[in-house]
């Protein structure tokens, strides 16, 4: 292999354009003087300038679950390093492949409490796949390619890479990609156990209530037409959690819905009902099982899942197969017999029909599901989906159904308000002629609303709806269940106009009051090209969400609709 020695921050892009990486959302600082200015002709690399850390945290994200490719940040030392965790933690929780890189003060002055110096590693060990703080220039070509490795390895996640001022600005021995090196250290996952997949597909042959629930980790492995090809041979039903939305086509026959707290009650039913439930690629997480002693009462359980460590943790599953969902399915696909369609799958389908999701539509109020309703019919189902946290998200993962993978983005396991403009950001870079909309409250909103800035300068056609109830909605929402409306700090007063916030930022701004005017608005912000557009929709202040089973609940529990 042939060594030459190059600046560390030469180094650095070297490996992100042998990376394919196209795109960094960033915001510069001291300490990554050395690396701003190695980027300052470059042409093979786009930087972003987000108006904060969080926001290139954030937009890094929504380009890597828009795309499947490994996003990128990058942030100075201390404050600009911290205000990278809400991100990271985000990714983390939803494994989501980032690669971070932060500057951090000269190794010499690492541990003096130095201007600007924050322990990034330690920060950052509990909400990252793995991290480094690096010493010398020479590690920091290996090193970084290691980061995107283990990103994009096994079950995804975020990495960060620490670079010292000197490092950046010094003299590294620059040498060619070792493919065996980075297998060395970090092997990809090994191939999943034919006898638990033969196991698997025997209860799938003798179950007589099959379902399968399907999670991120369907779409993480690019596993949607295996899993499809599955569901399609067998008749069975699928369901999905909130991340697995869009990994089998919402409109399709087999569809049943989304489960869990706010899911739909005919997949809630289903999954209390089942004699098997086939989980592929989810972890139980305690917003899909509820009262987990509760949880799929009558069934034997397979779980197929990347991350051993989520084997068992939640659920004690009667056959568990360690793998990558695409891998497995398609060493089961052969193993299982084609299915007719029985008496239990009509039984899903008198579900769906006797319990469909409702709401009241009002003359003088508008409803919020029929604005998501309104925007599914007119983009189609085609756009790219992105929320904040609350009820705006629920509504959106209930109303607006998604026929493809990376179609729907949002932040399931930390729930992160803030998340969705930005992601959407990311998202539309990643895919510049898609429609990207951010469906969000008026409360989360406004935590990254700095970020409209960004969108402007990129001349971005980001699309944002707000559902502006005027309060902190889904914690409004429970004060008025359960603890009979004491609406403590919930009511957003000082409410900007988002209008003239908008046109602030030479974007276009579109207020609706009216129920007659939500199309019209919908229509007219679809047509908005090269700046964002806010529409700021004026919807019932005390709407709720429903179905809702109460946290820690089973399906026994679940209130289908507002109690008198």
């Amino acid at each position: 292999m042939t060594e030459e020695t190059i600046r560390g921050a030469e180094a650095l892009f070297r490996v992100l354009e042998e990376e394919g990486v196209e795109v960094i959302f960033g915001y510069p600082g001291g300490v990554l003087l050395a690396i701003y200015d190695a980027l300052y002709n470059r042409k093979t690399i786009r930087h972003i300038l987000t108006r904060h850390e969080q926001g290139a945290a954030h937009a890094a994200d929504g380009y890597a679950r828009a795309t499947g490719r490994v996003g990128v940040c990058m942030a100075t030392s201390g404050p600009g390093a911290t205000n990278l965790v809400t991100g990271l933690m985000t990714a983390y929780m939803d494994s989501v492949p980032v690669v971070a890189l932060t500057g951090q003060v000269r190794t010499a002055a690492v541990g003096k409490d130095s201007f600007q110096e924050a322990d990034t590693r330690g920060i950052t060990m509990p909400v990252t796949k793995h991290n480094y703080l690096l010493r010398h220039p020479d590690e920091l070509p290996d090193a970084l390619r290691e980061a995107f490795h283990i990103a994009r390895t096994g079950r995804p996640g975020p990495v960060l890479v620490d670079i010292p001022l000197d490092v950046s600005a010094g003299q590294a021995r620059w040498t060619e990609r070792d493919e065996s090196k980075l297998l060395r250290r970090y092997p990809p996952p090994a191939e999943p156990d034919l006898e638990a997949i033969r196991r698997a597909a025997e209860l799938i042959n003798q179950a007589e209530r099959p379902l399968l629930l399907i999670g991120h980790g369907v779409i993480l492995s690019d596993a949607c037409g295996e899993l499809r090809e599955l569901a399609e041979k067998t008749n069975i039903c699928v369901v999905h959690t909130l991340l697995g939305k869009g990994g089998f086509p919402e409109t399709h026959e087999l569809s049943m819905g989304y489960v869990g707290m706010h899911g739909h009650a005919y997949a809630n039913y289903a999954v209390s009902h089942c004699s098997l439930l086939i989980g592929i690629g989810l972890r139980f997480d305690d917003r899909v099982t509820g009262d987990v002693s509760k949880f799929a009462p009558r069934a034997k359980i397979i779980h197929v899942d990347i991350d051993p460590a989520e084997i068992g943790k939640v659920v004690t599953p009667t056959v568990h197969v360690v793998g990558d969902a695409k891998a497995v399915l398609r060493q089961l696909l052969p193993l299982v017999k084609q299915r007719p369609r029985t008496a239990w799958e009509e039984q899903i389908a008198e579900w769906r029909r006797t319990h469909p999701l409702k709401y009241r539509h009002r003359d003088d109020q508008i409803a919020p599901q029929y604005v998501v309703e309104e925007l599914y019919r007119l983009t189609g189902g085609q756009a790219i989906i992105t929320t904040e946290v609350g009820q705006n998200q629920m509504w959106a993962a209930q109303y607006y159904k998604c026929e493809r993978p990376r179609q729907f983005l949002s932040s399931g396991g930390l729930g992160t308000m803030g998340y969705g403009f930005p992601a959407a950001i990311g998202a539309q870079i990643a895919c510049p002629d898609e429609t990207v909309i951010d469906i969000a409250g008026d409360g989360s909103i406004q935590m990254n609303i700095q970020e409209m800035a960004t969108a402007r300068a990129n001349n971005l056609p980001v699309k944002v709806v707000i559902l502006n109830n005027g309060f902190l909605g889904m914690v409004r929402q429970w004060q008025e269940l359960f603890y009979e409306r004491r609406y403590s700090q919930t009511k957003l007063d000082g409410l900007p106009n988002f209008v003239k916030l908008a046109e602030a930022y030479d974007s276009v701004g579109i207020e609706v009051r009216k129920p007659e005017e939500v199309t019209p608005a919908l229509e007219r912000m679809l047509e908005v090209r090269g700046r964002p557009c806010i529409v700021d929709v004026k919807i019932a202040p005390e709407e709720n969400v429903f179905p809702m089973i109460p946290a820690g609940k089973s399906v026994e529990e679940m209130i289908l609709e507002q109690p008198t």
